[in-house]
């Protein structure tokens, strides 16, 4: 017969599981105790991620706004680029006048 994790070799009736333990009040006391730590370690581990989890939010949507913001410059500088060669006549408008033909 297996036994109870499929090992081969292992037989229940050879007395290596032996259900017959029995705890006293301190040994539950001290597991309890041992429980409570744990529960609390988890419990201020969860209140750390949370509070990383909320500081990361945070700076992802600082992120985003700076970058929307560096786009928006970035767009307006080129818009007023873009404005300022159709304002401007380039050198060879300027030599002459509008309307006037050089050949004439």
């Amino acid at each position: 017969m297996s036994g109870p994790n499929g090992d081969p070799n292992i037989n229940i009736d050879d007395g290596i599981i032996d259900d017959d333990d029995e705890f006293n009040d301190e040994e539950y006391a001290a597991i309890d105790s041992m429980l409570d730590q744990i529960n609390s370690c988890l419990d201020d581990l969860e209140e750390r991620n949370d509070s990383l989890n909320g500081k990361l939010h945070e700076l992802l949507e600082s992120n985003r706004q700076a970058r929307a913001e560096f786009r928006a410059k970035m767009n307006e500088g080129l818009a007023e680029g873009q404005q300022q060669h159709t304002v401007q006549p380039s050198n060879e408008d300027s030599a002459q006048p509008q309307g006037e033909d050089s050949d004439e």
